[in-house]
């Protein structure tokens, strides 16, 4: 069965994780994660953009020129879309772009994401992650001594107030709880931390 080394504070190996051999360590189905991602992203769409169409540009009420005898081309409004400062035609409108895939894939797209990073070493366990002085430089040290680079998302059974604060300045870092993680969130990011806990958690989520 694959296993997940269990690291300390100090990036010293303290234990390891059996990890389901169904799971992990096997070939990553890429379709399902692409089908989740793509939902997450329309569902933070905010779809605000709006235009205005003829009928709801200001003024055009009086007809330019008469319909006929000017020799010019007939016109009934100065906010046609021809013109200038008139109407858009076919502009974007206020929408919602959300929508949602079954339970199923959704777990199936989290579950993949995790093996992603399992077989690319971006997968790292440490038994526990808290920093009870609640200052930074403690709490970029332990990343330090972990060995974890780039954009790091943090996954957690729970965090108490002084460790959030203690993250709360380091660039590029994201805490999450392991009951709401999803696959967008672990794609999104280069390094996957995740606490001995949390990892219990996440492998019930994935069953």
């Amino acid at each position: 069965m694959p296993e997940l080394n269990v690291v300390d504070i100090k990036g010293q190996k303290a234990a390891s994780v059996e990890l389901p051999k169904e799971q992990f360590g096997v070939h990553v189905h890429e379709a399902v994660i692409h089908q989740a991602l793509v939902m997450y992203n329309a569902n933070n769409r905010q779809g605000t953009v709006s235009t205005k169409t003829r009928s709801d540009v200001s003024g055009g009420g009086k007809k330019p020129w008469a319909q006929k005898g000017t020799g010019r081309a007939r016109q009934g409004s100065s906010r046609s879309p021809l013109w200038k400062k008139g109407g858009i035609v076919f502009g974007p409108h206020p929408r919602d772009f959300g929508y949602s895939v079954p339970k199923k894939v959704r777990v199936a797209a989290l579950r993949e994401s995790l093996n992603a990073k399992f077989l690319g070493n971006s997968l790292v366990c440490v038994d526990q992650l808290e920093v009870l002085s609640g200052k930074t430089k403690e709490f970029t040290a332990i990343l330090k001594n972990l060995k974890v680079e780039g954009r790091i998302l943090a996954v957690l059974d729970g965090t108490n107030e002084k460790t959030l604060l203690a993250s709360r300045n380091i660039a590029r870092l994201t805490l999450v709880r392991a009951v709401d993680v999803n696959a967008s969130d672990v794609m999104n990011n280069k390094n996957v931390l995740v606490t001995k806990e949390a990892l219990k958690t996440l492998l019930k989520r994935i069953q």
